[in-house]
């Protein structure tokens, strides 16, 4: 049981382009939760699962807070740059660049949305850009919606 969880665990690792910063953490929080809770248990398997849990849900959290930053920087500049302008920032944990240029602000289905243009600059060197869509939110909140 132990190695059927490892190995899965190490699929996920091992594919970080089909999965976000959140699911990428709660693989490894996953990981290193079963290998602590295997050492330190006396009943192994139980040890590997209830660690598994555990870190997986911590990874979870530390991940999806990356993701956050990230958004939070998006929002920011949706609701501070004028059209044509970029804002950019770095992401502290991943080291990615990210440039955000937004587009002019429209209605459409009674809500306010705003198209962007996203380019990320990973450490590797690699970019990759993303047009996508981003509405108003009640709280004031601009989310992206492709």
């Amino acid at each position: 049981m132990t190695r059927f969880i490892t190995l899965i665990l190490l699929a996920t690792l091992l594919l970080p382009g089909c999965a976000n910063k959140a699911q990428n953490a709660a693989g490894i929080g996953a990981l290193v939760g079963s290998t602590i809770g295997a050492l330190t248990f006396k009943n192994k398997v139980s040890g590997a699962a209830i660690g598994a849990g555990a870190g997986l849900l911590v990874g979870y959290i530390v991940g999806n807070e990356m993701d956050k930053y990230d958004r939070n920087q998006v929002s920011h500049a949706l609701e501070t740059t004028p059209s044509g302008r970029t804002h950019e920032w770095r992401n502290p944990d991943t080291g990615v660049h990210y440039r955000a240029e937004p587009r002019p602000a429209y209605s459409n289905h009674q809500r306010i949305e705003r198209d962007v243009e996203l380019t990320a600059r990973f450490p590797d060197g690699r970019h990759e850009t993303v047009h996508a869509t981003a509405y108003r939110a009640e709280d004031g909140t601009w989310r992206l919606v492709q």
